[in-house]
């Protein structure tokens, strides 16, 4: 029996373009299953600093990428909740010290052929929405519907700033816009699947966008392809 078809929607972007926000909605309004694949990132980022494994033991790293001991529970809040070892690490993910840690760890290539496969297990029917920085490129090459969303790097800080302050977090405007410059640089630069949209992907600036929007924009894509009608 061939396996069933699984269509993907691949949402790929920089940091703060607002991805994971509209791939959460996304997936929700279609009822398709969720892959965050900076999260899986962030999490070797989290364990090798658990394991006091350095971001520079390439081995050590790719170790911990194989054999994560990883839950996703989503029970429908803003936020799916994310078990690392036992661990409800969902807020220390996304701190920008795991940020910049897990950019790091992401630059290895053997760190990245580590979390393909665990990436791609993601894909199950009805299908999936990936957000990311390589699922239209690297990860589901095949996605039916690729968008790259993109905005500002100032917007983005911005978006940054005002979310770490409404988690009580003492947070610097300047700090965040310079620390998301070099994760631009050091994304786009990398050897292995470096940050751009895939060929036949449809860029979406979000800057002058609410996530209202850019969630419209992104379904209206996915109802002139009908396949979030199958």
């Amino acid at each position: 029996m061939e396996p069933q078809y699984s269509p993907v929607l691949a949402i790929d972007g920089p940091s703060g373009a607002g991805k994971g926000t509209i791939a959460r909605l996304v997936a929700r309004r279609l009822g398709w299953h969720l892959l965050d694949s900076g999260a899986l990132y962030r999490l070797v980022a989290l364990a090798a600093e658990s394991h006091a494994i350095g971001l520079e033991r390439e081995d050590g790293l790719v170790t911990l990428a194989g054999h994560l001991d990883v839950q996703f529970i989503d029970n429908g809040e803003a936020e799916t909740r994310i078990i690392l070892e036992g661990d409800d690490v969902t807020d220390a993910i996304r701190s920008e010290r795991c940020g910049d840690a897990a950019s790091r760890a992401a630059a290895l290539p053997g760190v990245r052929t580590a979390l393909l496969d665990r990436q791609r297990a993601f894909r199950e029917p009805p299908g999936l929405v990936a957000d990311g920085r390589d699922m239209g490129t690297v990860v589901f090459p095949d996605a039916w519907l690729k968008v790259f969303l993109t905005a500002s790097a100032e917007e983005r800080a911005k978006r940054r700033y005002k979310q770490l302050k409404q988690k009580g977090l003492n947070v610097s405007l300047s700090a965040l816009l310079e620390d998301i410059a070099a994760r631009d640089r050091r994304d786009a630069s990398r050897s292995v699947a470096p940050l751009r949209p895939a060929d036949n992907a449809v860029v979406i600036d979000t800057t002058a966008l609410d996530v209202d929007q850019v969630t419209q924009r992104v379904l209206a894509l996915v109802s002139a392809s009908g396949e979030g009608q199958k």
